[in-house]
């Protein structure tokens, strides 16, 4: 017999390439098939991709096809799609879903690893009547097999994530995997416990402080259908699931989920294109919906499931707001009298309370009390921010450090350095003096790194070894301690400042998230909003408690001119480490900028954080109307414009944020 052609293959490289190379191999092979390819003098995995092979090019040979399920179609196809709308090259989409390093067959299994143990035929809690219907929707939508979007609006503590566990029992029992997306799922202990709880046995887990061999073991896992519910971060969208029937994203308001570097997308939007690929539903689940969610679901393009009282008769907590211009702190304190006496009282009954900052270590600044000079970040445009805990000042940008000095650099006076602002360690330390008693408890990103130390400030706080917890945004999400019946917000006005588009949606979020934290079951919760603008809209909605008319106000402040989710929004983010040439060339992306009905472009401007680790920064933004192609119009700019090699410009398609 003669031996077979050789068959000519198109393979894409998890590398920041655009398309594909053409190899040849023995015999036809399947698409997705993941294969080691020569590329110069080493050989890189690559997968076999779907555009038809070049056929005048001397190519090389396929060196080895591996062991591991072709990827899906609809992963592929997902893929080239996030590709074209985030204007990145395939390859760099590839390289979120695909690394030589998951691809190794383990030695032996890891044990604990069950992976397809979730038992959908357990029974689920008792769920009131909204809770219910809610849940009996969701099941209707998995077992048509079809795609749709649905949001789930509940207010923080209904029960929302026992009515989608009851979809994921739903998509288990009709043979297919799920996916849940949490903004932080390596900090969601009290999530994976609750889960344990409903199915006998744990999810498979993706995030990035997984080990290798766990990483390893999950990926084929996933890939060979073993893993057949998956709670994980952003980029668990980019695992191979054979069978995909649920994509539900919680918290779908989080900025969390959107990818700030490298390949920019948001996993909210991205879920909803991996599901209709999948031919999947999704359900955005969120006690704060997004506005972009809410108009979609007012036009009809999402389903809308609505959960208006908290579980079990518990009442939602009373809100205060405290005026601090009528309310001050002593000299040199952030906590008002008002709400020490509202601690005071709380421990008194034995119950716990909860302060929130949103900025981490002990001072935002450091200045010199004789000639007021400010200590800054040589690489970014940044104040350096006190921690006391590791003596050191710190850029929470780049990561550079540096001790106090001992003499002012400017004006050499000794010891002359003063703290400015409160961060959580000085609210700590202002709460030891006045409650030294007290067993406190900091939550926050680097003081609590990982899910262990997460899991035991949890079991602490439940077991009641803890009287006053202190966090960062750590604290606002998923959190359930039935003892926690105070939470005083230090600086409520914290996040208004500034031009953001969206500072009033995202305060308005943050704080009802961690208003949401007072109060369950039968002991009522109280927030106190300290705020030296308490007549601010935002103050109103979360004093009312009604979030809808807030939203329905920020639409109609943001449709006339086109800002989302009423128009498009594509951000150009220029940068050099030679600041003439990035200027150059920011001026030149301004002369050929797109220009026609419904378009607008703006800058170039320097960045909010002008010089960011060692590279100066410009931004332009362009505006339009939402029917009109905003890839193309970006795709066609770049394209008219030079682009030195030592300036990078990073297109941001539909940006949250602004820096």
């Amino acid at each position: 017999m003669s031996a077979p052609s050789p068959t000519r293959v198109s393979v894409l490289l998890p590398l920041p390439f655009e398309a594909p190379f053409t190899y040849v191999a023995p015999a036809p092979l399947a698409l997705g098939a993941v294969v080691l390819v020569p590329l110069g003098p080493r050989l890189v995995v690559g997968a076999v991709w779907d555009d038809a092979p070049n056929m005048q090019v001397n190519a090389k040979p396929v060196a080895q096809v591996l062991d591991f399920p072709p990827l899906p179609e609809a992963l592929r196809q997902f893929m080239d799609w996030v590709a074209h709308y985030t204007l990145s090259k395939r390859g760099d989409v590839l390289a979120l879903g695909l690394k030589a390093s998951l691809l190794a067959e383990p030695k032996r299994r890891i044990k604990n690893f069950s992976f397809g143990g979730a038992d959908f035929s357990q029974a689920g809690p008792d769920l009131s009547a909204d809770q219910a219907q809610a849940a009996a929707a969701l099941r209707a939508n998995v077992a048509t097999g079809k795609f749709g979007v649905t949001l789930l609006d509940g207010v923080t503590g209904s029960g929302k994530t026992e009515v989608y566990l009851e979809a994921v029992a739903a998509c288990l029992a009709a043979g297919r995997q799920a996916l849940v997306l949490l903004p932080e799922i390596a900090l969601s202990v009290q999530f994976l416990q609750r889960f344990e709880k409903r199915f006998g046995a744990a999810p498979a887990v993706w995030h990035s402080e997984l080990t290798p061999a766990v990483r390893r073991e999950t990926f084929r896992a996933v890939a060979q259908g073993r893993a057949t519910v998956v709670v994980g971060a952003r980029s668990a969208l980019f695992l191979p699931f054979p069978e995909l029937g649920l994509i539900v994203v919680d918290e779908e308001h989080e900025n969390a989920f959107k990818q700030e570097d490298g390949v920019m997308y948001h996993a909210r939007d991205m879920a909803v294109v991996r599901a209709k690929l999948s031919a999947a539903p999704c359900v955005l689940c969120s006690a704060t919906p997004s506005l972009e969610s809410v108009e979609n679901a007012a036009s009809g393009r999402y389903a809308r499931l609505d959960l208006p009282a908290r579980h079990g008769g518990a009442q939602l907590p009373k809100v205060i707001a405290l005026d601090m211009r009528a309310n001050p702190p002593e000299r040199g304190k952030f906590i008002s009298p008002m709400l020490v006496q509202a601690m005071r009282d709380t421990m008194a009954r034995g119950e716990q309370c909860m302060l929130f900052l949103n900025r981490r270590g002990y001072a935002p600044l450091t200045l010199c009390r004789q000639c007021g000079h400010r200590m800054a970040c040589p690489n970014c445009s940044a104040w350096l921010v006190e921690h006391k805990s590791h003596k050191r000042l710190i850029c929470h940008h780049c990561d550079y450090h540096t001790n106090t000095p001992a003499t002012c650099p400017a004006c050499t006076a000794r010891d002359s350095f003063a703290a400015i602002g409160p961060g959580v360690e000085r609210i700590a330390e202002e709460v030891r003096e006045v409650f030294p008693q007290a067993r406190v408890l900091m939550m926050a990103s680097d003081v609590i790194a990982g899910p262990k130390q997460a899991a035991e400030a949890a079991r602490m706080i439940s077991e009641r070894e803890i009287d006053i917890i202190i966090g960062t945004q750590m604290v606002a999400k998923g959190w359930h301690f039935p003892a926690l019946t105070l939470v005083g917000v230090v600086d409520a006005d914290l996040g208004l400042a500034g031009g953001d588009l969206r500072a009033g949606e995202r305060t308005v979020q943050m704080l009802h998230q961690v208003a949401g934290r007072a109060g369950r079951a039968q002991a009522p919760g109280v927030v106190v909003l300290q705020s030296y603008a308490p007549e601010h809209p935002v103050m109103a909605a979360l004093l009312s408690g009604d979030l809808s008319a807030f939203m329905a106000q920020e639409a109609l402040q943001r449709c006339p001119g086109h800002w989302p989710p009423f128009g498009r929004l594509v951000a150009l983010i220029i940068s050099g480490p030679d600041e003439k040439l990035t200027d150059q060339t920011a001026r030149a992306l301004a002369r050929s900028a797109p220009a026609g009905a419904g378009i607008e472009t703006l800058g170039p401007a320097p960045a909010p954080f002008a010089m960011l680790r060692g590279r100066h920064r410009r931004r332009l933004l362009l505006k339009a109307a939402r029917h009109i192609d905003v890839q193309s119009l970006a795709r066609d700019w770049l394209a008219r414009t030079e682009i030195p090699r030592n300036v990078r410009v990073d297109v941001d398609v539909d940006p949250v944020s602004f820096m």
